[in-house]
């Protein structure tokens, strides 16, 4: 009896887990397996950190489950399993989100506008938004990470020699020099600045007695007023007043106003009939046509001047070797963003050098009958740029006139037009060899850029090293004055 006894209770038991274990499978099964509800998918270019099963939110909420993701195409395709009452439209979007920084991530889904048509199982997510990955941010960071490193390794080189730490030190010391002298001078003329705050006063002082007499100039007026008001209403019939007579006067001037507006009508009417030189000009079809083209012309000019950029450079190198200051004064007319002439005047302490070749032919026994002679003239002045450049993408091309011999040029612009490398051919004829100077440039304060480079590359003998800073401004005042530049050159002439 026993025996039976617990049988039965060990058969009643599976019996109810058996039951329960149904009814937990039949309520969760449609939760968890996501056979309930519609599918639709999508295509994305990388579907790293998804697992299938995993959930599916929009706006931090769970609304279904990835069902499976497979290649398709050279792309992940992604099945995804939404809750019946979540309605997704036309314009709906899916994204990948990170959650943690293992590299776990979750299908992201917003539902789009109900002014779109409703996806059904089956349909295809069209759009498809990105998200910026650690792995990309490593990618900048690293990128960035080295270009900080080349330009120090230039800086290192240009700098980091014995010679070039004692310039700086020099240079530090001319700045501590500086600040000294004016220190002493704004000492040495303290006496004077408090004399001058001193002369302010006084001045101020005197003028309370001038504005006091203004005060009362303006009281008698307003008495004066008052006055002549007075005397024009007690004046007896028959006899005039001082208003009575302005009255008078202001009427005489409203028919001399209406005689004025008669002529004004009457050349209205010449000028509607066409006559006369105004009455042509509305009349005449080709004169206004004319008029037309030359304003047009006009507008166009104006427009063009509008657009147009006057970008101003102040610059000074120092050159190690030569010990010595070179400077310019650079002026860009850039009409559009990608083309602009450049227009320099560079003050070199090398002077400018000329080669001249001369034939000579002599009856002379004691000499060659025909011979040339090459003479090589340095003289200090002024070397002078003109170059035309154009821009394709981040190169920009330059050819022309540079430091008073022909050139070419190629600028590369890198972090957002703010770090330039800088290449320059030219002086043809003042060598054997053409000059070559590279240089690099970063704007590190708005509109102030570092300048460090090599001149005379291929030329040992003159190959020089230099670091310099420029002020870069756009001047829009000078762009005003451009238009009447060549009036203002033919009178100096």
């Amino acid at each position: 009896m026993t025996r039976g006894t617990q049988a039965a209770k060990v058969g009643l038991f599976v019996v109810l887990t058996g039951a329960a274990t149904y009814g937990v499978y039949r309520f969760v099964s449609p939760q968890v397996s996501g056979s309930s509800g519609y599918a639709v998918h999508a295509f994305i270019r990388d579907a790293t950190g998804l697992a299938a099963h995993s959930r599916v939110t929009v706006a931090g909420i769970p609304i279904g489950s990835l069902e499976a993701i497979k290649l398709e195409g050279g792309q992940a395709r992604v099945n995804v399993r939404v809750k019946n009452d979540v309605v997704l439209y036309d314009n709906a979007t899916l994204g990948k989100k990170s959650t943690s920084l293992l590299g776990e991530s979750v299908i992201v889904l917003t539902q789009g506008t109900p002014d779109h048509r409703v996806l059904h199982d089956g349909d295809e997510i069209h759009v498809i938004s990105s998200e910026t990955t650690p792995a990309d941010l490593m990618d900048e960071v690293k990128q960035i990470a080295d270009n900080v490193s080349k330009v120090a390794a230039q800086l290192a080189m240009s700098i980091g020699s014995e010679r070039g730490g004692e310039n700086i030190k020099e240079i530090l010391q001319n700045v501590a020099d500086a600040s000294d002298a004016l220190d002493k001078v704004i000492h040495e003329n303290r006496e004077v600045i408090r004399e001058t705050l001193g002369n302010v006063q006084q001045i101020t002082r005197s003028a309370d007695p001038e504005i006091a007499r203004i005060l009362e100039n303006v009281r008698v007026v307003t008495d004066q007023v008052r006055q002549m008001m007075a005397n024009a209403s007690e004046t007896p019939q028959g006899q005039k007043g001082d208003l009575r007579d302005m009255i008078e006067h202001l009427d005489r001037s409203s028919h001399s106003l209406e005689s004025a507006l008669g002529h004004v009508d009457s050349i209205a009417g010449r000028i509607d009939r066409g006559e006369g030189t105004v009455g042509k000009l509305t009349k005449d079809d080709q004169l206004v046509n004319e008029v037309q083209g030359v304003a047009e012309g006009v507008n166009d000019y104006v427009q063009n001047l509008t657009r147009l950029q006057t970008i101003v450079g102040l610059r000074s190198d120092y050159n190690f070797l030569a010990n010595s200051i070179k400077s310019y004064v650079e002026l860009r007319l850039q009409p559009r963003e990608d083309r602009y002439w450049d227009i320099e005047l560079v003050n070199d302490p090398r002077g400018l050098t000329s080669i001249t070749d001369t034939s000579v032919d002599t009856t002379n026994t004691n000499e060659p009958s025909h011979y040339r002679t090459i003479t090589t003239t340095t003289t200090d002045s002024f070397r002078f740029s003109l170059q035309f450049a154009k821009r394709l993408g981040p190169f920009t091309g330059r050819f022309g006139v540079k430091e008073s011999t022909g050139g070419i040029g190629l600028d590369i612009h890198l972090l957002r037009d703010r770090f330039e490398i800088v290449n320059d051919l030219f002086g043809f004829s003042e060598e054997t060899q053409p000059r070559y100077r590279v240089f690099l440039s970063y704007e590190f304060l708005h509109n102030l850029w570092l300048y460090g480079g090599v001149d005379n590359v291929f030329l040992p003998n003159l190959r020089d090293y230099f670091l310099g800073l420029q002020l870069r401004f756009n001047d829009e005042d000078l762009k005003s004055i451009l238009p009447f530049s060549g009036g203002a050159a033919a009178l100096a002439k």
